[in-house]
C-alpha cells in the first residue's frame, strides 16, 4: 500500500526527530498532562492506564516512546516507536481505545502498541533515552501542524517497569549450583514454585525468580544444564560448570531433592508446590508431574507432549534422550537432519529448529507413543500455553494434544493456544517483540500476536497459580 505524501513526510520527520539529539523540555504552555494510573512506577505485567489530557481539541498529535534495551550480547541499545492520533473534542486521548492514524509503528487500538512495536535505533541516536534506567520508558506527545510536522513537545513523562518488587529477597540455594531462592519477607508459609528454563541453559531462569516472588510465591529458580556460552567476542565457558554441559539424560527425579530443600526453608508451605517450565523446561515439568504426585500445579509454557532426543557436547546424534528417570534414559523421539538445519547459521538461510523435529516425528511414528509424556497421570491442574506459528517446535499443536489427552481423562486443564504467535510467550507484552525473528534463527509469530499472547498468558498464569496453589500474601 502506498502512503500519502503527507504521511511519508511526517514519518521521515519523525525518524529524524527520534534519531536526533534530545532537548530537555521547557514547561508546557498549556495544561497538557500524561496520566499514568495507578502510578509511574509499576510491576511489569500489572495493569497500567495511559491517558493524555489538555491536548488541543480535535487536533492530530504524535506520541513517541523511547527506552534502552539490553540485547543478547549484554549491550544496551536505544529503541523507539511512534504513532499519531486524533485527540477528542475534549482534548483527551486514551491509549487503550485510541486507534492510531496510518503510518505509525502499529495499527489498531492497543494499549501496549507503543511498547512492543519499538524498533532499534543506531546507538548514536540514543539521545535522551541514553539517560533512562533499565525498564524505564520515556513517553512524549507533540502537536502536528497543518503541514504534517510535529511541533515542540507538549508533555513528557517516564514510566518505570519494575522486574520485581524491591523488597524481594534472593539468595543462593545451597546444594543446587546456580540456583536462586527468592521470596518476600515474612514467616507466614507461602506456596512455592520451582522454575525450569529452556535450552538456553545456564542461570537465565534465575532472572525470573524475583518476578514470581513479587506475586507472593516462594520461588526456587533451578538451573539444571549449562552449556558453553557464546559472547560478542566468541565462545565462553559454561556459567555453571558443575551442571551437565550436554542436554542429555537430565535427571527428572532431581526435583525430589528440590522439594526436600524447599520443605526446610522458613516461610515455605511444602504442601503447596507448583512447577513452572518454559520450552524444554515445560517438557521437564510435565515429566516430573506425571511421576511426582506432590506437585500440585503445573504451568507449561510452549510445551512438548513427548520426550525428545538429547544433544550437546560429546553426544552423537540419535543416541541419547533428553531426560532420565531414576538413572534410566527415557524413550525419545529422534530428530531428522538437525545438522542440515543448523548449516543455515553459516549459509545465511533461515534456521527453523521446528523442521528437524517435525521431520523426526514423521519419520519415526513407532517411537512417538513410547516417548509420549503421560499427562493423563498428572493429578494436579495443568495450564499449557502455545503458539501455532512457533518455529522452535510445534508448541501450539503439542499444547492442544496435551489438553485433549487430559480432557479425555477428566483432568483439569487450561489451554491458551494462539494462532499467530511463536515461541517466545513468557513475557509481559510491554517489551519490544519486533526483533524475535530478526536474525537467522526464527522463533515465529508476528510482533503484535506475540505481545498480545504474552500479555494475556502472563495475567492468566498468575490467576491459575493462585487458584490452584491457594492464597498468597
Amino acid at each position: 500500500m502506498t502512503l500519502p505524501a503527507r504521511s511519508l513526510l511526517a514519518s521521515t520527520a519523525l525518524l529524524a526527530a527520534l534519531a536526533g539529539p534530545f532537548t530537555p523540555l521547557a514547561a508546557p504552555a498549556w495544561a497538557q498532562q500524561i496520566v499514568l494510573e495507578p502510578a509511574d512506577t509499576v510491576l511489569a505485567g500489572e495493569p497500567l492506564a495511559i491517558r493524555f489530557t489538555g491536548l488541543p481539541a480535535g487536533a492530530e498529535v504524535q506520541v513517541a516512546t523511547r527506552r534502552m534495551v539490553r540485547e543478547f550480547t549484554g549491550a544496551q541499545r536505544p529503541y523507539a516507536a511512534q504513532a499519531r492520533y486524533r485527540a477528542s473534542a475534549a482534548g483527551t486521548l486514551d491509549l487503550a481505545s485510541a486507534v492510531p492514524l496510518p503510518g505509525g509503528s502499529y495499527s489498531g487500538a492497543d494499549l501496549r502498541g507503543l511498547f512492543w512495536a519499538m524498533q532499534p535505533l543506531p546507538t548514536a541516536a540514543a539521545g535522551g533515552a541514553g539517560t533512562l534506567a533499565e525498564g524505564q520508558v520515556q513517553i512524549e506527545v507533540r502537536a502536528v501542524d497543518a503541514a504534517g510536522q510535529p511541533g515542540a513537545p507538549l508533555a513528557t513523562r517516564n514510566v518505570s517497569f519494575l522486574r520485581a518488587l524491591p523488597e524481594v529477597v534472593s539468595r543462593p540455594a545451597d546444594g543446587f549450583p546456580g540456583a536462586v531462592f527468592s521470596s518476600l519477607p515474612g514467616s507466614q508459609p507461602r506456596p512455592a514454585l520451582i522454575l525450569l528454563g529452556g535450552s538456553e541453559g545456564g542461570v537465565a531462569i534465575t532472572n525470573s525468580g524475583p518476578a514470581y516472588a513479587s506475586r507472593g510465591f516462594a520461588v526456587l529458580a533451578l538451573p539444571y544444564y549449562s552449556p558453553a556460552q557464546w559472547g560478542p567476542t566468541g565462545p565462553l565457558p559454561p556459567e555453571v560448570p558443575e551442571l551437565p554441559r550436554a542436554f542429555a539424560d537430565i535427571p527428572v527425579d532431581r526435583l525430589a531433592a528440590a522439594r526436600d530443600w524447599l520443605a526446610k526453608q522458613p516461610g515455605v508451605d511444602a504442601q503447596r508446590i507448583g512447577v513452572v517450565g518454559t520450552s524444554k523446561g515445560a517438557e521437564f515439568a510435565l515429566l516430573a508431574a506425571s511421576r511426582m504426585p506432590w506437585i500440585k500445579s503445573v504451568l507449561a509454557i510452549v510445551p512438548s507432549d513427548v520426550v525428545w532426543e538429547g544433544w550437546g557436547e560429546g553426544v552423537k546424534p540419535g543416541e541419547r534422550s533428553s531426560f532420565a528417570w531414576q538413572g534410566q534414559p527415557l524413550p525419545f523421539v529422534p530428530y531428522k537432519d538437525f545438522d542440515k538445519e543448523f548449516a543455515g547459521f553459516a549459509t545465511g538461510a533461515d534456521v527453523k529448529i521446528r523442521r528437524p523435529q517435525d521431520a523426526g516425528r514423521a519419520a519415526n511414528p513407532e517411537r512417538v507413543a513410547p516417548a509420549r509424556i503421560r499427562v493423563e497421570d498428572i493429578a494436579a491442574p495443568v495450564m499449557v500455553v502455545g503458539g501455532h506459528d512457533d518455529q522452535i517446535w510445534d508448541s501450539g499443536g503439542m499444547a492442544e494434544a496435551i489438553a485433549r489427552t487430559r480432557s479425555a481423562a477428566g483432568r483439569e486443564t487450561v489451554a491458551l493456544v494462539y494462532r499467530e504467535a511463536g515461541h517466545f510467550l513468557g513475557g509481559t507484552g510491554w517489551a519490544p517483540t519486533t526483533q524475535y525473528n530478526a536474525g537467522p534463527s526464527k522463533s515465529g509469530g508476528t510482533p503484535e500476536a506475540n505481545a498480545r499472547a504474552q500479555a494475556e498468558a502472563w495475567a492468566k498464569s498468575f490467576e491459575f497459580l493462585r487458584r490452584t496453589l491457594g492464597p498468597v500474601r
